[in-house]
């Protein structure tokens, strides 16, 4: 089979990929080895939260103060400007709308009761512009009964540093009494589901406006809308308080929602998805990947123009580190990374732990080295990449898609 391009990985970085290539007309195809951290998604995306420890506030400005290999510093400071306001406008197109910038920072509400900042944020939830206060001094923290994976109490531990009074109260349903007889199946998914069914929203609200008597805001798991977005606006319009979302263990609601949207704006646009298929090995030519070959393909062999190695970190094992080797796995791609293993870990378990910075290597133009040398066609996007501690910076949504947008401009240059 012959594409134009193909993406190597499934998730934000080879959705973005694919999509835009698509959107330029390019006949792609995405093969994907199954679940992506998209079903994990907060709701939020991060651009740059903190730079040697220091929280930051404007990111784009404080992108100059990261070290020289970090991908945000190769893609240039000028083109992540312009690529982080391309950004919202794609996801915008798949039908996913954000609120936020990236010239400065806003705070979402976590799990734990504290603000945490954020570049682009789904508007299922709420963004603050301050760090150290609530708008609202009398909250509900309102779950469902039997519903574990929502932890009010430290929602309200957290609001107390806000000097935030705040009350937990729990709903019972009879639409909820069949998956409450087993724990595994009360989960924020099969919650969402009976709501999507459509006639239990209103008996819902109902409940939630009497409970809701003399509170200012009411605060909610982040369960309405798996597959239909309107149950989050119908939630927010029949209710008579403000409602503010947080997001539950995952499965996420959003996250799943939000990677459906993604693959269907992908194939409607022509693309292919080949999903839960592996990339076994690839053939090379006079130093460009000339096809790929896949489990589920057997011997039929996916030839492409170019190609872009998405597949992800340690995570998604797109880089593997054994006992005593770190290694990627499918092509043998040169490593950003210390091969001595006694280097790879720092004994201070919070401190910027080395390892996290390991990835494949890549040339300016962000195409993979073999042995040393650039393969022609061969593009590296995403977490994949090397450079970067994004769980300490705060910035592993915004290195996916941005250097993913970066990437295709070099292959449709």
């Amino acid at each position: 089979m012959k594409f134009d391009n193909i993406i190597i990985g499934g998730g934000l970085s080879g959705l973005t990929c694919g999509i835009k290539l698509a959107e330029q007309g390019r006949k792609c195809a995405i093969v994907s080895s199954g679940q992506s951290a998209i079903h994990f998604f907060s709701g939020s995306f991060d651009l740059l939260g903190q730079v040697n420890g220091e929280e930051v506030s404007h990111p784009i400005e404080a992108i100059k103060n990261l070290a020289d290999t970090h991908p945000y510093q190769r893609v240039g400071i000028e083109n992540i400007g312009r690529l982080a306001e391309e950004a919202p406008q794609l996801l915008n197109r798949a039908g996913l709308k954000f609120c936020g910038k990236a010239d400065q920072n806003h705070f979402v509400l976590t799990p734990m009761g504290v603000m945490k900042p954020s570049w682009l944020t789904l508007d299922d939830f709420t963004c603050f512009d301050q760090k150290h206060s609530f708008p609202w001094k009398k909250v509900l923290i309102l779950n469902f009964s039997g519903f574990l994976d929502f932890h009010t109490l430290f929602v309200k531990d957290g609001l107390k540093k806000f000097e935030v009074d705040s009350q937990i109260k729990n709903i019972a349903m009879k639409a909820f009494e069949a998956i409450r007889k087993n724990p595994s199946e009360m989960r924020s998914t099969n919650i969402a589901k009976v709501f999507d069914k459509g006639d239990v929203l209103d008996e819902f609200v109902k409940k939630a406006n009497l409970l809701s008597e003399g509170f200012e805001v009411i605060i909610l798991p982040s369960v309405f809308g798996l597959f239909n977005k309107k149950v989050v606006d119908e939630l927010k319009a029949k209710v008579n308080k403000p409602v503010v979302l947080v997001p539950a263990i995952p499965p996420s609601v959003p996250g799943i929602r939000s990677q459906m949207l993604l693959s269907r704006r992908f194939q409607e646009l022509g693309g292919t998805f080949f999903m839960g298929d592996n990339v076994e090995e690839g053939y090379f030519e006079n130093n460009r990947l000339m096809d790929i070959r896949t489990n589920n393909h057997g011997d039929i062999k996916l030839e492409a123009d170019a190609f872009i190695l998405a597949s992800g970190s340690f995570y998604s094992k797109g880089i593997v580190a054994t006992h005593d080797k770190l290694y990627e796995p499918i092509f043998g791609l040169d490593i950003d990374g210390d091969t001595d293993r006694s280097q790879w870990l720092d004994e201070k378990f919070f401190k910027d732990q080395p390892y996290m910075h390991f990835g494949v290597k890549a040339d300016s133009n962000f195409r993979a080295l073999m042995k040393g040398q650039a393969i022609e066609n061969l593009y590296v996007a995403g977490s994949v990449l090397g450079g970067a501690n994004a769980l300490k910076e705060g910035s592993g949504a915004g290195i996916s898609l941005l250097t993913s947008l970066h990437v295709v401009e070099q292959i449709l240059k």
